[in-house]
């Protein structure tokens, strides 16, 4: 569905709300009880007036403008609001989601039930979504930018929780227009590991369940706090490659990259940790091989399962050492029943499985793939 990344809103519409004076309404900067976030920033929550106010300022990256969520309980008061605001009664019972990435956040918070419909079901790895699945529980909604409205209208959800990479909400204006809120997780812009991790915390207030959120994020970041302390102090970092190329372009993280940044957390030297973007650098082969043929390691490389299979693609790969000492790595060696990535579904909620394979890539004289949980060795 998406990688290190995923998969898109709205002009918001409430029906049941016109626009009020400017004295009325909520404001953001006003008193208020507010949700401590230790590492996410890409969105807020505020308890004021008996209700939750949850602000995501940037949906997607450049956004001008964000969007702001009213939470209230069932059958309570709806404070005053602007009309831009949706209104989504809580605790919700049903959700459609857009992304894999969504799917371990409902797991995890024993909400699995409550998904009832997602854009090609086959990219689930799940186990309890699966059955849920092929027990006929969950709606397959076609692809993700052309799904069927009727069937997803059909399912009756309280929302849909969906992410967008630009200003074009596309299909999920009509899904509003049919009084079903839709909500934007713009979890993929989060640059530090436990910040994406986090965002356990925002699908928990839609079900009522912060308290549970602040538990399973808690043990996350102990255990990931934990690993990186355990090779704090190694005496050499191993350099590090990630990335292939695609036509004439090689794609790799930015320094400022979630990726980037789990690699120094493992004690790894990566070898544009350097640069400064968040997003994704186009370099060209030969600017690759000149900084990098000589990395001890090379991690991360696209949908390859094997050297052989690179090699008979570009067989400029066989001059990277670390492609001649076997020390090439996937992360995409764990598949679901119907195929799909574990590491692009599970990945963003736990970054801490993610850094225990890496810190026993880099630091450990043997390990079989079986050490491993997301990676694998290619042969």
């Amino acid at each position: 569905m998406k990688y290190w990344t995923a998969l898109f809103i709205i002009v918001c519409i409430c029906s049941c709300s016109n626009k009020k004076n400017p004295e009325e309404v909520f404001n953001p900067d006003s008193t208020g009880s507010k949700m401590e976030l230790s590492y996410a920033s890409g969105f807020e929550v505020t308890y004021k007036n008996g209700a939750t106010w949850v602000e995501v300022p940037q949906p997607f990256q450049g956004a001008e403008k964000g969007f702001t969520y009213l939470l209230v309980d069932k059958g309570a008061e709806i404070p005053a609001h602007d009309s831009d605001v949706q209104v989504i009664e809580v605790p919700i019972d049903k959700i459609v989601c857009t992304s894999t990435t969504h799917i371990p956040l409902l797991d995890y918070l024993d909400e699995s039930e409550a998904l009832v419909g997602f854009p090609t079901t086959d990219y689930i790895s799940s186990t309890k979504m699966r059955m849920r699945i092929d027990a006929g529980n969950v709606m397959e909604l076609g692809v993700d930018n052309e799904m069927n409205l009727e069937l997803l209208v059909s399912t009756e959800p309280d929302m849909v929780m969906a992410y967008t990479m630009s200003s074009d909400f596309g299909q999920y204006e009509q899904i509003q227009q049919a009084d079903i809120p839709v909500i934007i997780n713009a979890e993929y812009l989060e640059s530090h590991p436990l910040g994406r991790a986090e965002w356990i915390k925002f699908m928990a207030l839609f079900f009522k369940k912060e308290s549970k959120a602040d538990s399973v994020f808690s043990e996350i970041e102990k255990n990931y706090n934990s690993l990186k302390g355990s090779v704090k102090g190694v005496a050499e970092k191993p350099t590090v490659l990630s990335g292939v190329v695609y036509g004439d372009t090689w794609y790799m993280p930015g320094g400022d990259n979630y990726a980037s940044k789990i690699i120094d957390d493992a004690a790894g030297n990566y070898l544009w940790a350097d640069d400064s973007s968040s997003g994704y650098l186009e370099l060209s082969f030969e600017a690759v091989y000149e900084k990098a043929h000589q990395a001890n390691y090379w991690i991360g490389v696209g949908s390859y399962r094997s050297l052989e299979g690179m090699s008979s693609t570009d067989n400029r790969y066989t001059d990277f050492e670390a492609f001649k000492n076997g020390n090439v790595y996937t992360y995409d060696a764990r598949k679901g029943a119907k195929g799909g990535s574990e590491f692009l579904e599970l990945g963003y909620l736990r970054p801490d499985l993610i850094l225990d394979d890496l810190i026993k890539i880099l630091h450990k004289d043997s390990i079989s793939n079986d050490d491993l949980f997301f990676h694998g060795q290619l042969k």
